[in-house]
């Protein structure tokens, strides 16, 4: 980890979803060390500021990011051209931590942008079906045109991997309603099962509650939560949610851990 931001060049920026691009970046001289499934970056785009945005693809010694442009930071970064550069500061966070899932069925559950975090932890589970048992993907967006990684869906679902939507547009076949209905097509033996989870919080806190409900333990449900990020160490408190400081104690925790926290409008 690195509080100096490194030079990565932009070696490509592609159009992923209504309003986002996916950005691969390559160290342009010293690297950062290596980044887990689930953890997060500082990127700096130069004369726009810096942001958190978590690491959705490590290959081959990239590190792809997917930004949704939605205040001056993350549209200069959407903007970035490839061959230039942005500034990277990281590893920060704690991870998904897939091999303490070792043996377990995994259910994958996430809602819109949330899916970008939880992309790494999908590919590593497909990468080594040996090491867990079934893997489930449900996916939730609000429009068929917010999807993201829609080329790629396709080889997820070992046994099943499932998409709705809030609001569906024309030529959409597919399911429309909330992320939690799909559970009843997901196959997995709930006090056997390790969930992830990541999405804005109303849709944590409702699959939360059905996973409890289905007999998933709390320690067992492992949410990615977000607040203001700002210096990524620690120090300034911006991420503080009760006694947690996400960036340094999450962002993913276990859902024992944030469920009260949750609770509680005034955190």
């Amino acid at each position: 980890m690195t509080a100096v931001p490194l030079p990565y060049r932009v070696t490509a920026n592609r159009p992923e979803s209504t309003g986002a691009r996916t950005l691969e970046l390559r160290p342009a001289g010293e690297a950062l060390p290596p980044f887990a499934p689930g953890q997060f970056a500082m990127l700096y785009a130069f004369g726009a500021g810096e942001i958190p945005v978590s690491v959705a693809g490590l290959d081959d010694g990239a590190l792809t990011h997917t930004v949704r442009g939605v205040g001056a930071a993350s549209r200069a970064l959407c903007a970035v051209r490839p061959g230039t550069h942005v500034g990277v500061r990281g590893p920060f966070g704690t991870g998904w931590d897939l091999p303490a899932a070792a043996g377990h069925d995994l259910l994958v559950v996430a809602g819109g942008i949330g899916l970008a975090p939880l992309r790494p932890l999908v590919r590593a589970a497909l990468a080594a079906p040996g090491g867990h048992g079934r893997l489930n993907v449900l996916i939730g967006a609000r429009t068929p045109e917010d999807l993201l990684y829609q080329e790629e869906l396709p080889g997820w679902g070992r046994p099943y991997c499932g998409v709705t939507v809030d609001r569906a547009g024309p030529g959409w076949s597919g399911d429309v309603g909330v992320v939690t209905m799909l559970l009843d097509r997901a196959v997995f033996t709930p006090p056997a099962t390790t969930a992830f989870v990541c999405g804005p919080e109303v849709m944590i806190r409702a699959t939360a509650r059905e996973l409890l409900h289905r007999g998933v333990p709390a320690h067992r449900i492992r949410v990615s939560l977000e607040r203001n990020m700002h210096c990524a160490t620690g120090h300034c408190g911006h991420c503080q949610l009760g006694p947690l400081l996400l960036c340094r104690d999450g962002p993913v925790v276990g859902y024992d851990r944030a469920e009260p926290l949750l609770a509680v409008r005034e955190l």
